[in-house]
């Protein structure tokens, strides 16, 4: 059996460009990772098939399960005839725009190379990672990166400076696939990129703050409301800066002191039922 880990990311800056002629939007965003991890368990089998084993009940067993697909096409790649069931502890919430779903499946690209003992480089990884969903490049390397296109044009930045980050999950579904439905361009507020690029350069923890932005956050909201109540609760307790990840519902607030997340978390508990306090990643993980 061999072990992964799948590290969640947030976005520091997700902006949306244009709609691209394929019907994808080219995008451009900064995203860390975080210590808040599923934990990917890799058996190997002898009957050449797949198996999804998870006690949650909201991760499909099937060809819908992006790890599921990723193992798929590891093996069509590189011609594996052999099975494996892989085992998601999930600790990433589900569909909260935290990537936990893209991460599984990186983990499991990441940990078929090891186990198979095909020494792949990450590069190959990704590609496949960027056929299955557009946060999986990054998830492949971890660490901190500016994403470009689809999400699979990475160019790897400085860690953000050490902070805490306090997470809520509304109980609440957000289809992505929605939120870029309704996104009207003209009428977004659109994050400064390059500022976030310098922030993270210059490790200026107020400047990034500053500049964080998510050019997501006004469909969401919009949709729904509980979001901007959220933000606000975050920031009455003390966060430095607030944002939503992704395309929600999740909200994160940064602060420098550990008293100060605790106060935040506490504060939440009884507004949200899911909280955490993590700190981010932000070094990129190995290939080993």
């Amino acid at each position: 059996m061999l072990l992964e880990k799948a590290p969640a990311k947030i976005n520091l800056s997700l902006d949306v460009l244009y709609k691209r002629d394929d019907g994808f939007h080219e995008i451009e965003m900064v995203m860390t990772t975080i210590d808040l991890s599923d934990h990917i368990e890799l058996t190997p089998l002898k009957e050449n098939v797949i198996k999804i084993i998870s006690e949650n009940r909201y991760v499909p067993n099937d060809s819908r399960n992006l790890a599921f697909q990723a193992a798929a096409k590891f093996k069509e790649r590189f011609q594996i005839k052999k099975g494996v069931a892989i085992k998601i502890n999930k600790q990433v919430p589900v569909a909260a725009g935290l990537a936990g779903g893209s991460s599984d499946a990186a983990a499991v690209l990441r940990g078929l190379n090891k186990m198979w003992q095909l020494q792949k480089p990450f590069e190959q990884l990704a590609s496949i990672g960027a056929e299955i969903g557009s946060d999986v490049p990054f998830c492949i390397y971890g660490g901190t990166a500016l994403a470009k296109g689809r999400g699979e044009r990475l160019t790897e930045l400085t860690p953000p400076p050490s902070c805490w980050v306090v997470l809520a999950k509304p109980s609440i579904g957000v289809s992505t696939k929605t939120v870029y439905e309704q996104l009207n361009l003209q009428h977004v507020q659109h994050p400064n990129t390059e500022e976030m690029v310098q922030s993270l350069k210059h490790e200026d923890y107020d400047r990034m703050c500053n500049h964080m932005g998510n050019v997501l956050e006004s469909v969401t909201c919009k949709l729904h409301p509980e979001i901007l109540q959220l933000k606000e609760h975050m920031r009455r307790a003390g966060a430095d800066s607030v944002l939503m990840s992704g395309s929600g519902p999740t909200v994160f607030g940064l602060t420098r002191q550990e008293t100060r997340a605790e106060r935040i978390y506490n504060s939440l508990r009884g507004f949200c039922q899911e909280v955490y306090v993590v700190r981010m990643l932000g070094k990129p993980l190995e290939l080993a």
